[in-house]
């Protein structure tokens, strides 16, 4: 007999199951495999030596990722911190690690202003010769030419309020002026002559004065660089997502998308995270928090056109680059695993938009 009670009871159970069948497929389906369904990848950055000492953090970035990302061992002045002593160690490690699992390295990242050795910052000071950058991309780029694909050869190159052009006031402007991005990749495209080359950026994603600028100077970059037909191939955007920021503005990132994708570029979502604001919350409601913002995030940028694959920064909680506020203990929460590697909300989240999320199609939990 059909009660009042049984059919308001079957229409709640109608509306929540496609969440609990996306939640239950979810929790069946790697991270890799969520990404190869549409055709895109996934993958974390990482530290060989935690990878070499962790047996659980090993196994879960062998089962889960695609894309491996060195988080600080390809910076410059890691690799060189003296001049003509250049160190691969532990780049030449990760690279056989990858190349014995057949995993794939994005390189990360070839001119940062915050990884630049204090020699090369003097040298290229002092004698402004483009010889140090193309001697140090010769140097590094076709070691790895058969573990990378994928190439940041200029990151964070925007930063607002100091130029009319948006451009960062870092030694590579200093010593080279505005076209030393051009140059760049020009130089990274010699050496990589069938990688995918990007440029990476932050900040990108919220309703505020310095985003909306930030997108908007990105934007010009990228025009000035295609109308040059400087080689570049794809986008990178970070996505450090920031729950102090307040709503996304989920419109005017579908608009960046649709921008960039019209110029012929693809996107890689290089370095997606959530940076916590409420730490009194329970663990639970912290994770739900992080959670929503991320599956926000990707059902808009997955709608779009060209995004190649998402990477986190970093798989766990344990080795975040987040700190909390330095009074209330405890780890940032805000990666696919929490500091003990089991999956969180925001696992799930990730992996019901891999699944589900394509061009032309939203879909939510």
């Amino acid at each position: 007999m059909v009660t009042r009670r049984n059919a308001i009871a079957s229409v709640a159970a109608a509306a929540l199951l496609p969440s609990l069948v996306r939640r239950a497929r979810a929790a069946h389906v790697t991270l890799e495999a969520a990404a190869a369904h549409r055709e895109r990848f996934f993958g974390s950055a990482v530290r060989i030596g935690q990878l070499k000492v962790e047996d659980d953090l090993r196994e879960a970035v062998l089962r889960e990722c695609l894309y491996l990302v060195p988080e600080i061992e390809m910076d410059w002045a890691q690799v060189e911190a003296t001049y003509g002593e250049l160190t691969f160690d532990k780049l030449d490690d990760l690279a056989s690690f990858a190349g014995e699992n057949g995993k794939r390295i994005r390189g990360h990242t070839l001119l940062w202003h915050l990884s630049v050795p204090d020699w090369a910052v003097s040298m290229l000071r002092e004698n402004r010769d483009w010889m140090l950058i193309a001697r140090y991309f010769g140097s590094i780029i076709p070691r790895y030419g058969d573990v990378i694909n994928q190439w940041e050869v200029v990151n964070e190159p925007i930063d607002i309020g100091h130029r009319a052009d948006g451009l960062r006031d870092n030694i590579f402007l200093e010593a080279f002026g505005p076209d030393y991005i051009a140059r760049a990749l020009q130089q990274a495209r010699i050496f990589a002559p069938h990688a995918q080359l990007l440029i990476n950026e932050y900040g990108l994603e919220y309703a505020n004065a310095e985003e909306r600028a930030r997108r908007y100077y990105f934007l010009k970059l990228l025009e000035r660089l295609r109308k040059k037909n400087v080689p570049l191939d794809a986008v990178g955007v970070q996505a450090h997502l920031d729950l102090s920021k307040g709503p996304l503005d989920t419109r005017a990132i579908a608009s960046f998308f649709r921008e960039v994708a019209g110029m012929g570029l693809s996107f890689v979502i290089t370095e997606l995270d959530v940076k916590e604001a409420d730490f009194a919350a329970t663990d639970e409601q912290r994770d739900r928090l992080a959670a929503d913002e991320v599956r926000r995030y990707l059902d808009v940028a997955l709608a779009q056109w060209g995004v190649k694959g998402v990477t986190t920064w970093g798989l766990s909680d344990r080795h975040s680059w987040l700190t909390i506020d330095g009074k209330t203990p405890g780890l940032n929460r805000g990666l696919p695993f929490d500091a003990s590697m089991q999956p969180t909300p925001m696992f799930y989240a990730i992996a019901d938009a891999l699944w589900s999320t394509g061009p032309g199609r939203q879909m939510r939990s």
